[in-house]
């Protein structure tokens, strides 16, 4: 017997579920994930250990996590001080920006989309690469900056940070895109067998939106960091092969077979709601296959 899981953060069949995401957000320090760069409105699934998995192993589909792996590397070496031309003029510009709604201002959000603006300045456009390092470096340093902001901050306190995080981005944007590009190839072909390796896994491999996420081995907790750090439902399908033609759900979410119960089609199929949010419910989806026998 065989279980499987896919997270889907969003999912195509059920268009609906867009109009209840949040506006785009961007998060770093997603330690169980690589510390890779997420931004809510992406669409994430846990692949099965499958060869049609393992084409999704491209240099293309790493970058993402390459970026994040690298910008961590070159930190050191890429560690200039703020112009303070930057940071005056950025503070003054969010207090005016956040004294609009001090409640909802969020200085990692407010600090990224700032950032992905010197982007423009150093990628051009359709380099991959360029951008997904420049976005690490940018998600790198409003993280740090703004994670130590308290929850009662006022907006000048918020401000600082976020300027900070901005500032030192825009600093060392250069530098990190130079140092990161030396071992950018190298890189790739790293993270490619790791894509692969976890492919062949139990667990399967995730990827948010082709961008293989590198969850370590630790794919749950990964997964409840996407959700907490993005704020989202998320629907998870779950495939069961069994040795006959049904499967159950115990009341706690356990999964297992039944005999002697076989369908006209060879399969079972239902739904069941495991929670509600403030957003849309949760759903979890079981199919039971027998030989070639499926339903949804």
């Amino acid at each position: 017997m065989r279980l499987l899981s896919r997270l889907l953060l969003l999912s195509p069949a059920a268009l609906v579920a867009t109009l209840f995401f949040p506006s785009p957000e961007a998060h770093a320090g997603l330690d169980a994930c690589g510390e890779v760069h997420v931004e809510a409105g992406v669409e994430c699934e846990v692949i099965s250990p499958s060869e049609s998995c393992e084409t999704l192993c491209t240099e293309t589909s790493v970058e993402t996590q390459c970026a994040a792996k690298l910008t961590t590397e070159c930190s050191a070496e890429c560690d200039l001080s703020i112009e303070e031309e930057c940071n005056n003029g950025c503070e003054d510009n969010c207090v005016l920006e956040c004294d609009k709604d001090p409640g909802s201002f969020d200085c990692s959000v407010t600090c990224q989309a700032d950032c992905d603006g010197y982007c423009e300045g150093y990628c051009d456009e359709g380099d991959s690469e360029c951008w997904a390092s420049c976005q690490a470096t940018c998600s790198a340093s409003c993280e740090a900056e703004c994670e130590l902001v308290p929850p009662t901050a006022n907006c000048e306190q918020k401000c600082t940070s976020c300027c900070e995080g901005e500032c030192t981005a825009d600093a060392n944007i250069e530098c990190q895109l130079t140092c990161q590009s030396e071992t950018f190839v190298e890189c790739q072909t790293e993270v490619q067998q790791t894509c692969v390796t976890q492919c062949e896994s139990e667990d399967g491999a995730l990827f948010c939106d082709g961008q293989f996420i590198d969850h370590g081995d630790n794919l749950d907790d990964c997964i409840d960091e996407l959700k907490d750090a993005l704020d989202i439902d998320v629907s998870i399908d779950i495939d069961a092969d069994c040795d006959d033609n049904s499967c159950e759900v115990d009341a706690d979410g356990t999964f297992s077979c039944g005999v002697g119960q076989a369908g006209t089609s060879g399969a079972v199929a239902g739904w069941m709601l495991i929670g509600v949010t403030a957003l849309f419910g949760v759903t979890r989806r079981r199919r039971s296959r027998s030989g070639r026998g499926s339903a949804s």
